[in-house]
């Protein structure tokens, strides 16, 4: 009856997945995706570029290494554009081909168009062609946000997506917005001596994470000689021949050679017709779904970013995966709760679990246990004298309530707290093992004891009562 059991719209990680475990399961499965698109924004535009861009500025910059060669110490010193396209373009090739393989293998049919809706099971792709399908899954993601009153030009006033294409690395720029993206490029390029002013309305950045990792990240980041403007908002950018000039609302002016918004996202959905199958999205272009991923028609589901937070490509591929195992019948477990969170930055940020600020809120006792980098002969090998792992465990019962780690390999790191408490160990479970020596893994211990001594600590002075 149908050309297709199962067609997705759009290939990045949510609808891989998706198309991936529905071929999985025996059924006829199509992509639709523009030909340059393949892999979506996260291989084109966002996560992998961006964190590419990142290790090539980390490398080249040599900034990981001045604690041990000295602060002058840097691996290329004109370093250019085209020295971090370069390693950008090998891997987002190399990651495509990825794509195209893995799909190929799992009789994944490409169809190379943008897609939009006919009828809630027909599919235009491009200008001709129409194709049907049992089951659809949105996974269109979403573009950066550009407010009305900003004139865009991709070269002086430019976006997230733009700020790759760059033809110079410019020696001033203000970045407007200081939430995950704004922070991630701020820190890239002052890393590449490049001097960054962050204007943000909020009295803090990165609201959501631990204060004092928050503060550890803004003090590394003013020593790159980032400038920081809270409580303050744009009035107005104006472009100049050299460059622009951002007009706060206080009055205070910042001249600039480029300024980068970070105004949020916006989900892809203008082109999918989606009244046409009875569908609506919000003014930001996201889709409502229920937990199974659903939207108001039953046949056609949505995940990733399109669909809101926490849009992030791991849960985006989580998302993707269930809904194909729910289309279709097959037994589905929920999202797992425990979600990390990676924020690239230089250094970088991870979590998991509960902060002090969510516990404190919730009058939820907690202790905390802290182990420095610079204490952990691995910490010395490697030069990095500022990170840190922080553990907050219940004096109750010693449950892990939350990791937050910050530093070299922090994205790496917080895996082994989540499945310490996905498993529903305690602290005492890292005081009892044995890492690997020397290495990051062992801030673990030395945090779990450091919590473990405070909870003695407490336990001793109680019973003298």
């Amino acid at each position: 009856m149908y050309d297709f059991d199962f067609l997705v719209l759009g290939s990045g990680p949510g609808g891989q997945k998706a198309a991936i475990a529905a071929a999985k399961l025996g059924k006829r499965v199509a992509i639709v995706e523009k030909r340059h698109m393949v892999g979506g924004v996260c291989i084109n535009t966002g996560t992998i570029p961006s964190k590419t861009l990142r290790e090539a500025v980390l490398y080249l910059t040599g900034l990981n290494q001045r604690d041990l060669y000295g602060a002058s110490y840097r691996v290329k010193d004109e370093i250019t554009v085209a020295d971090l396209g370069m390693r950008t373009q090998h891997v987002i090739g190399r990651e495509i081909q990825v794509i195209r393989s893995q799909l190929s293998r799992n009789d994944v049919t490409m169809l190379e168009g943008t897609g939009r809706f006919l009828d809630e099971h027909t599919i235009g792709v491009g200008e001709e062609k129409k194709v049907t399908a049992e089951r659809i899954v949105i996974a269109t993601g979403t573009s950066p946000a550009r407010p009305s009153s900003v004139e865009f030009d991709d070269r002086t006033v430019i976006d997230s997506d733009a700020i790759l294409h760059l033809d110079q690395v410019p020696k001033t720029l203000v970045v407007v917005g200081a939430g995950v993206i704004g922070i991630e490029y701020a820190s890239m390029f002052a890393a590449l001596g490049t001097k960054v002013t962050v204007v943000e309305r909020r009295e803090r950045m990165l609201e959501f994470c631990d204060l004092e990792i928050v503060e550890a990240l803004k003090y590394h980041l003013r020593d790159l000689a980032v400038t920081f403007r809270f409580g303050e908002t744009v009035a107005a950018v104006e472009r100049r021949p050299h460059g622009a000039l951002t007009v706060l609302e206080s009055g205070k002016k910042i001249p600039a050679n480029c300024v980068m918004y970070s105004a949020g996202r916006q989900g892809k959905t203008a082109e999918l017709n989606l009244e046409e199958a009875g569908l609506t999205a919000d003014e930001r272009g996201r889709i409502a779904v229920d937990e199974y991923f659903r939207t108001a028609v039953p046949h056609i589901y949505a995940v990733g970013d399109v669909i809101g937070f926490p849009a992030l490509a791991a849960t985006s591929m989580e998302q993707g995966r269930l809904a194909a195992q729910h289309a279709f019948g097959e037994p589905v477990a929920d999202m797992q709760e425990l979600q990390p969170i990676g924020i690239y930055t230089i250094p970088e940020i991870s979590f998991v679990g509960k902060s002090e600020d969510d516990l404190t809120r919730k009058k939820i006792p907690f202790e905390v246990g802290i182990s420095r980098y610079r204490e952990l002969a691995r910490g010395q090998i490697i030069g990095d004298s500022y990170g840190m792992l922080k553990l907050l465990v219940s004096p109750d019962d010693r449950r892990l309530l939350g990791v937050h780690v910050f530093g070299t390999g922090a994205t790496e790191l917080v895996h082994i707290g989540q499945t310490v408490m996905g498993c529903g160990g305690t602290v005492d479970y890292l005081v009892n093992a044995v890492f690997n020596y020397p290495t990051l893994a062992e801030s673990y211990k030395v945090a779990a004891l450091d919590a473990m001594n405070k909870i003695r600590a407490i336990t001793e002075l109680t019973a003298e009562l």
